[in-house]
Parts: structure tokens; sequence; C-alpha cells
């Protein structure tokens, strides 16, 4: 599917291990977890394959915490944070952990942003320092802010503007939620972005960047009770802050069917539905949610699944169709459906195919074979992933920024075997109606003068 549906959803990335041959969920009583006096959070994850570490530190602040008017601030103040403090000069950061064989770099989410640096284990104080140093002393100059806010900008026509597949994501999640902050982009309005402020910024991060908002996970050769020691040391003195208030941001029931229209340069049409459904609330007695990943999967987990199969390779109707769902986070859920139609078929005709492709799960349903093989299939993609040690910390702090445990991974598997073809059926006749129902359609147009912009300079950090 289209890598921009693909929102980060953790609880698919379920952390796995091979034991005798046999698949099975990896324990969470290798993890130690420890809290300093200042409500810094630290979880720690031996893995001894290699002589090696990953560092990530996590702030519970993403988009979902901004204001009107102050779209984008979480994602500048990610570019900013490598900028230098009152020790550190700017761009000394990466170059100390460069020097030091590491690799390092920064992401911003919806729901948080993650600074993370790969190394040898011998450097882990470096990287511990150098993190609780640009958590309390972060110096922003208004040269330097100029020049990334200007990259950052760039950064926006990159990866957006000039993508017609992301301008619909972008229109479509912005009429599709009324209320709820998921509604603006990461990266933020572009006229949010030319009025941002050097002291704007400032107050984001005095206001954000504490230990109390703050999870260290470090996952690689350590002993535990060393990496507290460290923590405690580099981290213990910085005080906690009373953070502001998260008041509730419920989004408003949706009442009918929504449809746009996105004019933009483009090859061809394109096709976005997005069905709100229920997100992952509590691991342990929730089983929607998991039906809707074996759903994701049937339709299109690979190139035999259903979507591929029979838009694209038998009906010949779509370049790519695919689905995608997003049900982990602190906001509303989405379950989508997409696709590219060929040269000579519209929008409404593949809106038409991947319509008859749901119908046919709720009036058929799948069969025990179909269902068995997909568990299968995910099952067997995370026994992959779970040679990353980076793999691994980003699981964790994920589960835990958003509002979970590290110790929901462990339900994963088991609550994955307990899906029933009825129960994928069930969830797609309740939920996948027009009454939740966003429609957007790319309206392609012509390519003469379409920009062609290279990478801009100084972009590294990202979403």
């Amino acid at each position: 599917m289209n890598p921009a549906l693909r929102l980060y959803s953790i609880i698919v990335a379920a952390c796995l291990t091979l034991s005798g041959g046999a698949i099975s969920a990896q324990p969470a009583d290798d993890v130690a977890v420890r809290e300093l006096a200042n409500g810094l959070r630290i979880i720690v994850k031996p893995d001894r394959r290699a002589p090696v570490v990953v560092n990530m530190v996590w702030y519970r602040i993403g988009s979902v915490d901004e204001k009107n008017g102050f779209t984008g601030i979480a994602h500048v103040l990610e570019h900013m944070m490598f900028k230098g403090t009152k020790t550190v000069a700017p761009g000394e950061f990466s170059r100390l952990i460069a020097a030091a064989g590491g690799r390092e770099n920064a992401f911003t989410s919806r729901d948080y942003t993650g600074y993370f640096q790969t190394l040898q284990k011998s450097a882990l104080p470096l990287s511990l320092r150098l993190e609780a140093d640009r958590m309390t002393n972060l110096v922003l100059s208004q040269e330097e802010f100029a020049k990334e806010l200007k990259v950052v900008m760039e950064e926006r026509r990159l990866r957006t503007d000039d993508r017609p597949q992301s301008v619909v994501y972008e229109r479509l999640m912005a009429s599709a939620l009324v209320a709820h902050p998921y509604r603006n982009p990461i990266i933020g309005w572009m006229s949010d972005l030319e009025n941002l402020s050097l002291a704007d910024t400032r107050a984001f991060y005095d206001a954000w960047y504490a230990p109390n908002n703050a999870t260290v996970v470090v996952v690689g050769d350590v002993v535990p009770d060393e990496v507290f020691a460290l923590v405690e040391k580099y981290f213990g003195s910085i005080p906690r802050k009373t953070l502001p208030p998260r008041k509730p941001q419920d989004e408003p029931p949706q009442l009918g069917l929504k449809r746009l229209t996105v004019k933009a340069p483009a090859e061809l049409p394109y096709v976005l539905m997005a069905y709100r459904v229920p997100g992952l609330q509590k691991p342990a007695t929730d089983w929607e949610p998991y039906a809707f990943d074996m759903l994701e999967s049937v339709l299109s987990g690979n190139d035999a699944a259903r979507l591929p199969q029979k838009l694209v390779k038998t009906d010949l109707l779509a370049t790519t169709a695919g689905a995608g769902y997003d049900g982990v986070g602190r906001g509303p859920s989405f379950f989508y459906l997409s696709g590219s139609p060929v040269a000579g078929r519209t929008a409404e005709q593949l809106e038409q195919g991947l319509r008859r492709e749901l119908r046919r799960v709720v009036e058929e349903g799948v069969t025990e074979a179909e269902l068995n093989r997909v568990k299968a299939q995910v099952i067997a993609a995370q026994v992959y992933q779970r040679d990353s040690m980076f793999f691994q910390a980003r699981q964790i702090g994920s589960m835990e920024t958003i509002g979970f445990s590290y110790r929901d991974l462990d339900l994963y598997i088991e609550k994955l075997k307990q899906v029933t073809a009825e129960q994928v059926k069930e969830v797609a006749r309740k939920y996948l109606i027009d009454d939740v129902l966003t429609v957007a359609y790319l309206d392609p147009q012509p390519l003469e003068g379409a920009p062609r912009r290279a990478a801009p300079a100084g972009v590294r950090h990202g979403q």
C-alpha cells in the first residue's frame, strides 16, 4: 500500500523470538524498569548478541499537543534540538556521536518525539550525557532558528506539497476530523510555519521538555543497574516541571459520508477511503483492533492478498490497491482503503471495486485457511524485525509514551491467535459503513511546469 497510509501501529510490531523452532512472545521479565525522583522513567532491555547499545529518549509531546496557529512546532523543535546547548556548539552533538562510531537521528509523530543513538556500548555514557544536556540547556538562537525553519518549510514542500498522494491524505484528514488535532499535519500547515517565532519555540520547549514528560529506553549489551546509575548521574539533577494540563480532545461522532476532490499535478487518479473505527484501548480485553489487523492483512498483506490479487492482477482495474489500519495512538483510529486506477479507468470505478471486495468479506467472510495463512505471515514478518535492537527500543518507547505498557507487547501473539474468521467478518460488517466514511479523490492535473525538487540541504531529522 501507499507508504503515506501506513501510519505507525506499534501493536502489530509485537516483540517476538524464535525458541526451539517455534514462534513465541518475548517475555517481559527480561526488561528492567526504574523511575527517578524527578519523574524520568527508565526502561532497559539487555540484548547481548553484539557489543552495541541503542539509547532512545522519548518525550510525550507530538503534533497532537499543538494549538491552532502553532502546527508543526513539535517538529521544528526536534530540528532545533541539534543546534547546540550552553556547552555544546551547534552540530557538535552529531559530530561527537559520529566520532564515537555511532549514528543518531530523531523523529516526530502525532503522539511523541523521539531521539536516538546507536553506538558501541562503551559510548553509552557520552550518549546519555549529551541527551541530558539538551533536555535542559538548549540554546535557541535567532540565526539558527531562521535557517532551520527554512529547512522545515522546504521539507514540507518536498514530502507533501510535491507529492499528490500525500496532499490527498493531508486534506482527507482535515475533512474526516473536525475537532481533534490529528486533523493537522505533523509537519504543520505552511502558514503556521511562516509565522512561527523563536519565542513560540522556546515556550514549547520550556513547557514540555522535562524529565517527568520523558522516558529513556536502552536496549543492548548492558547491565540494567549500571544503566540506571548512569541515567541517575546525568539526568537525576534535572528538576521536574509542572506540565501544562492536557484537556480531553474527543472527536464528535461523524454524521454521514463525506467526499472531497483534490486537484494536483499527477499522472493518474488516486482514491483514498478512511473509515472511523475503534482503536486499541484495553489490550488484554479488546478483540476488535486485532481483528482489524487481520482484515488489513487479508486485504493487502502481500501481493497474493485480496486487493492486489483481484483489482490489480485479475480485473486489471488498478495499478495499486491496498488497506491500512492505524489502531494504536492517543487519538481517533481509521481503517483505510486506497489505490490508483490504470489508465483509462476512473477513480469512481476503483472505489466501486474496493467496495466490492469489502462486501465479499461481509457477505462471504474469510476462510480459516486464509486467516491462518495471514496469521503465519504476520508473525513470521515480525521474527525478522526482532533482530534489530533499534526495533525493540522503538516498540517499547512507542507503547510506553502513547500510554500503554511495554508488557502489552507480550499479549499480541496470543490475541492474534484468538482472532476468528467470524470476528474479521464482524468488524467489517459493523464498522466499515458509509456513515463513518470519508472519501478523497485525486483529480490529476497536467504535469507541465510541475516542480522537480531535490532533497533540501540539511534535511536529516524527520517525522
